[in-house]
């Protein structure tokens, strides 16, 4: 083996050891450590499934995870539909330069830091001093209250999280449609096949992985859902309450009822269902399948 190869080699260890150290100090140590309080109480005896138990008993659980199902479904069908919908229009654009513009002004959203973005959408959704405040009093709502009613939430929440997290991904879809050799799209066309057509039977099914990749990530961020919530609950004097999601049930158990045991519960179960539905999503798409 060449010293060339060999640096190339050690170059790769090192990237990838660095990574791994990462993972472990602040991945798997820290869900280690959960997984310890979940299953123990205050004293540090094994305590079985009693934190469990708990927290499903709590009379906010239900209602908590009922609020973090309507998101996700809002959540991750306008994410697949207007991501692929926006790079498929984009990678139409023939001109360089508006091409290149239109990725940089999808991208700028997601420079924002999450609570950022969630005051930044405070500040449009007053009527009182949004820049768009003719168009929330055009559809009836003439207060920052009527506006954030309870009602409204899922959609508002889809809406911050689309506005914040969907460029970045309309920047990776139209990079994995660069990938899809002209030749099969040439063909496709010389066989009569339109833009929708194309599209359809051609693009899609090649960014079928890259789809799936986004949802996993997508609804584990999703039952994540927490500094929406909690920002909105404190600017609007409690409309979406310190307890509107699973997350901040279980930040309510540990800083607020001195349960950190339960409160890992509650953590414990949303990586449970996250890695289930990681786990479905892989084996229903066959993920892992060369193409």
């Amino acid at each position: 083996m060449s010293s060339r190869v060999r640096w190339r080699v050690r170059a790769g260890h090192g990237f990838v050891a660095a990574y791994v150290v990462l993972l472990v100090a602040f991945g798997l140590v820290p869900t280690g450590y959960a997984i310890a309080f979940a299953f123990t109480d205050s004293t540090g005896a094994f305590a079985g499934l009693a934190n469990f138990a708990a927290a499903a008993s709590d009379f906010r659980f239900a209602a908590a995870a009922g609020h973090v199902a309507v998101y996700l479904v809002l959540w991750l069908v306008t994410l697949v539909v207007f991501v692929v919908g926006l790079a498929l229009l984009l990678h139409r654009v023939t001109s360089r330069s508006l091409s290149r513009s239109l990725r940089f002004l999808y991208y700028i959203p997601g420079a924002l830091a999450g609570s950022a973005s969630v005051l930044v959408w405070l500040f449009l959704l007053d009527p009182a001093v949004s820049p768009a405040g003719f168009l929330l009093r055009a559809f009836g709502f003439d207060t920052f209250g009527q506006v954030v009613a309870p009602e409204h939430l899922p959609v508002l929440f889809t809406l911050i999280a689309f506005w914040t997290g969907a460029g970045g991904w309309i920047v990776v879809m139209y990079g994995a449609l660069n990938t899809i050799s002209p030749d099969l799209i040439e063909a496709a066309r010389i066989d009569g096949a339109g833009a929708w057509q194309t599209a359809r039977r051609v693009q899609l099914p090649l960014l079928r992985k890259w789809i799936v990749y986004m949802v996993i990530l997508a609804f584990a961020g999703g039952t994540q859902l927490f500094v929406e919530p909690q920002l909105l609950s404190q600017a609007s004097v409690g409309v979406a309450g310190r307890d509107y999601s699973l997350n901040q049930l279980s930040y309510d158990f540990a800083f607020r009822n001195d349960n950190v045991n339960t409160a890992a519960a509650v953590s414990v179960e949303l990586l449970l269902v996250g890695l289930v539905a990681a786990g479905v999503f892989v084996v229903r798409s066959r993920f892992f399948d060369a193409d």
